[in-house]
């Protein structure tokens, strides 16, 4: 009961939890921020096509 009592009271005060929980939180605004940009510039990328393809009268060569 007192080695169970003692990893109990040393993991409550270790700072390994919320580092690895500050760490995931960073990596998810990451990916979220990523996503979005990437989202984003193939909308753009998209658009910049389509106005080219206009420009050039729509024509599909083979």
């Amino acid at each position: 009961m007192n080695g169970t009592l003692a990893q109990v009271r040393r993991f409550l005060v270790s700072e390994d939890g919320p580092t690895a929980v500050e760490y995931a939180v960073m990596l998810a605004l990451i990916v979220v921020v990523c996503v979005t940009v990437i989202k984003n510039l193939g909308t753009s990328i998209s658009a910049t096509f389509s106005s080219v393809q206009g420009t050039l009268g729509g024509t599909s060569g083979s």
